[in-house]
């Protein structure tokens, strides 16, 4: 071999050496914290988690891989959101995921720059967690669970299932702006005949006592809102109004899952797919601030044939012809 071709040989393998070493180095590990309300083997909130795992992983995001993922339960507990949301900014996530506002609000206290995405937000702009829902601002964006005015809606429905009702218990928790901020829009298009009260749910000893009051009188009926109580006890609520033959209407389909006569709300569960696509796109270099706030595709009606039975109601064939699901 010439001496020219000889060094031109060691020249190039000089510089493919580190190329090759370069190559071969390890896809940088991401990071996610994710804070989850409920407890851990809820079946609701499992199949929440698991579809934004599933839709993590068609995007190309492999756990142990190229991803790791901190998933902390908080159990539908204030106190425990502040202390995990804590937990996983030390962790140094590339990104977050808050399931409902009490978990924004402890993210968004403990970090002033990891990017947040949220879900199952009643109204992030009037929470103050996001300036517009065209352009956020900050380090904050996500899918709002659904706006107010659908709070008008469950008494619509009500009235229709049970003609007969002249009075309406709201179930609601006053300590947060979606309980505030629905029964508000019930008062709104309420009707004059229509008599409105409020039980606090906060307390199971409490919510009781206030429910067994309510129903010594004839003629009512239930609207349970968003809140966190219901969120992690479903079944202690449809036991009350199964228990005080009341009629009821709830926010999410797992109450009629649980025996709840008739639900109308956003499908909670392709949010957590659709909050993977954000997720995924801020791991790839855009900024929380680009990414509108979205709001839900989609709303449910279910209604329990089952528990209108026991209640001695009739379903009116018009309102079945809308529902997206009968349970017998």
């Amino acid at each position: 071999m010439r001496r020219r071709e000889f060094i031109t040989l060691l020249g190039g393998a000089a510089i493919a050496r580190p190329l090759l070493a370069r190559a071969q180095q390890p896809e940088r590990m991401q990071r996610i914290g994710v804070l989850m309300n409920r407890v851990t083997d809820d079946p609701e909130a499992q199949a929440r988690l698991q579809a934004f795992l599933q839709r993590l992983q068609q995007l190309g995001w492999a756990e142990g891989h190229n991803v790791r993922i901190d998933v902390r339960w908080t159990a539908g507990a204030a106190d425990d959101s502040h202390r995990y949301a804590a937990e996983l900014v030390a962790l140094l996530p590339d990104v977050t995921l808050a399931d409902g506002a009490v978990r924004v609000s402890a993210l968004q206290a403990a970090t002033h720059s990891v990017p947040i995405i949220f879900v199952a937000v009643p109204d992030p702009v009037g929470a103050g967690f996001v300036k517009s829902l065209a352009r956020p601002g900050g380090h904050t964006t996500g899918f709002i669970a659904f706006e107010y005015a659908i709070a008008a809606k469950w008494l619509e429905l009500l009235k229709e299932i049970a003609p007969s009702l002249t009075r309406v218990a709201v179930l609601r928790d006053p300590t947060i702006a979606a309980g505030i901020g629905q029964f508000a829009a019930i008062q709104a298009v309420g009707p004059m005949a229509m008599d409105l009260s409020v039980v606090d749910v906060r307390d199971p000893v409490a919510i009781e006592q206030d429910v067994a009051e309510f129903a010594r009188g004839s003629n009512g009926g239930l609207i349970v809102t968003v809140g966190p109580f219901g969120a992690n006890h479903p079944n202690v609520i449809t036991a009350l109004a199964d228990r005080y033959k009341l009629p009821a209407v709830y926010p999410f389909r797992y109450f009629v899952g649980v025996g709840g006569l008739m639900s109308y709300g956003p499908d909670l569960v392709s949010q957590y797919r659709r909050a993977a696509g954000y997720v995924d796109r801020i791991l790839k270099g855009e900024k929380p601030t680009d990414l509108p706030v979205q709001a839900p595709t989609k709303y449910e009606l279910l209604i329990n044939l089952k528990t209108a039975r026991a209640l001695g109601l009739t379903v009116p064939p018009s309102l079945l012809a809308r529902a997206d699901e009968v349970i017998e």
